[in-house]
Order: structure tokens, then sequence, then C-alpha cells
């Protein structure tokens, strides 16, 4: 006969079960999110001189992100599993076989670690998270750029959802850069210009992976296949530029952005809904700090500007542009 207690028991070691899962996700997706704000960050400006009032701008650009080593692993231990929670007892979760490991992020690779716990008298396994196997991530996307009066520019990007090899991105948001070579008692085009931006980018990334099924050998608590990282970021930098002649510009800029994360697991089962749940309660925000050079040739109908990150990530993003 199942009991009262035994049955708040088995609910309880549920709930902690899904609390376990979600310190695993996050140890998962973190790094992602990290290169999802150098990805939304980028390409926002390719100079301090503001487009004339009514010109517009249009450009196609492509961003690649070069992932570090140290962002596509992370050492697991069964220590971590008992210190996220305080609530007494064995972890709900362990390392098989080992007490300690280094585990792919969703950047990573694929990995042999097997995780263990107990549930209802049975003793079930699951595989670590499989990484998308990702050194850099490319993926293009549609910029315009409008100028108002006030030597201000206005600027909106879009990029319905597109997916390559596994990794699903979409992308929109809206720029005001505003120059302040203009308040300056000298200033012509090509004297040394100064200007501000400030950004707003939502970011979406999706990454899928080998399905990660919670089994008993004859029954499972469910499966788990793709992990959903969604950003909004706020950007600001100071940026500056200088014109050699008619075809050669160069630019700089140091800026911060600010981020706030959320995650979704994709997938079935009984534990999924206990994650997404605890997923939903996870604010992650997250401050860095960058810096920004690149150059633009400018020809006669158009111009190819290109720009480096460089922080936690480097980061390169290229587009061709038109003037209207």
């Amino acid at each position: 006969m199942i009991t009262t207690s035994s049955v708040f028991a088995q609910e309880g070691k549920l709930d902690r079960l899904a609390d376990e899962m979600l310190f695993l996700a996050d140890q998962f997706a973190s790094p992602a999110a990290e290169g999802a704000a150098y990805e939304a960050g980028a390409g926002w400006f390719t100079s301090a001189t503001a487009l004339k009032p009514w010109k517009v701008d249009i450009s196609f650009k492509g961003n690649a992100l070069f992932v570090p080593s140290n962002k596509q692993t992370s050492t697991i231990s069964n220590r971590d599993f008992q210190n996220v929670h305080s609530n007494g007892g064995d972890a709900v979760i362990s390392i098989i076989g080992e007490e300690n490991a280094v585990v792919p992020t969703a950047l990573g690779g694929e990995t042999s670690v097997r995780y263990g716990f107990e549930f209802a008298g049975k003793n079930y396994e699951f595989n670590a998270f499989q990484g998308a196997n990702k050194t850099v991530l490319a993926y293009p996307f549609i910029q315009a750029n409008v100028g108002l009066p006030y030597e201000t520019e206005f600027a909106v990007r879009f990029l319905p959802q597109l997916t390559v090899d596994g990794v699903s991105f979409s992308t929109y948001g809206a720029a005001v850069k505003h120059n302040f070579s203009q308040y300056f008692k000298f200033n012509d085009e090509d004297d040394f210009q100064a200007a501000a931006i400030i950004a707003y980018n939502k970011f979406d990334v999706e990454y899928e992976f080998g399905p990660v099924t919670l089994d008993a050998g004859d029954e499972n608590l469910g499966s788990l296949d793709l992990v959903d990282v969604n950003s909004d970021l706020w950007m600001a930098s100071v940026l500056g530029s200088k014109r050699y002649g008619d075809t050669f510009e160069v630019f700089g800029a140091l800026g911060a952005t600010n981020s706030n994360f959320t995650y979704a697991m994709g997938g079935n089962g009984t534990l999924l809904p206990l994650i997404n749940k605890r997923l939903d309660d996870l604010d992650k925000d997250n401050t860095q700090f960058k810096a920004d050079v690149g150059f633009n040739l400018y020809f006669n109908r158009f111009k190819v500007s290109t720009m480096a990150t460089v922080g936690k990530f480097f980061h390169i993003n290229a587009g061709l542009h038109f003037r209207i």
C-alpha cells in the first residue's frame, strides 16, 4: 500500500531531481548565452558619422562567433549536486563511476559521461548533454539605417528563424546613434568623428542535441533534446572614426552590454514541465564589456564594412551596404 507520506516523499524527490537538472541545464547553456550577447551587440555601427537626413543605408550582414575552448566544456562534481540545495540527505544525481567529470556545454562536442539516480525504487541513468560541436557560429541578417535631423541615425535589423546545422537563430532590434563632433568648433567630414549609440536587441537561439533520456531500462521519466536561449540585450557604446580620402575609413568603440536570459528545454515526459517551470524562475542577468575595431571600403554605389569584437569571445561582423 502506498502511503500519503511516501507519495509526498517521491514528489519531493522529483522536485529535487528537476532542480538538479536545472543546474545541469544552466551549466550547459550559460556559455551559449554569453556568446549570444556578442552576436546581438555586433554590427550596429560602422562609422561615427551619421547619414544625412532621410538617407537610407540597406546592408546585408553576417556574424561569426569564434568559440574558445574554455567555453566548450565545464567541470561537474558530485559535490555540486549536494551544494545546489541544502535540503539534507544524499544528492539526487551523481556521476556514474566518477567524482568529477568534464562535460560539454551547448557549444562543445560529445561525451560518454553518464549520471545515475534512484526514483520510486528504480535506478535510472542518463547521458550528459551533448553539445552542438561548434567552434564557429555564423548567420546572416538584414539591417536598415536612416539618417535623421541633428546628426542622428536610427537603425533596425531583422532575421526570421534560420537553422544551420542544428542551430536555429532569430533576431530583431533597433538602435539610435548621435554624433557629437557637430558640437566642435571645427568639424570637417575628414576630421575625427565621435558619437554614442544605444541599442536594444531580441535574440533567440536554439541548440539541438542527441536525446537525453532518463530511463530505467523498461521505462523512462522523459527525454530532452533541445535548449532554447532567449536574450533581451541592451548595448551602449562610445565610438570614433576617421576617414582617409574617398575610399577608406577606420573606426573603433568601447562599450558594454547588459543581457537578461531565459532558457527552455525541449523534449517530452514527466520531468520536462518541472524543469521548464524552474527555468522560468531562473533570472540570468549578465553584463559584459567589449571593444570593437573595424574599417570601411567605399565604392561608387556601395561600401564594405568589417568589425572585430574582443572580450570573452572573438567576434567578426562583415557587411555589404547600399545607400538610397
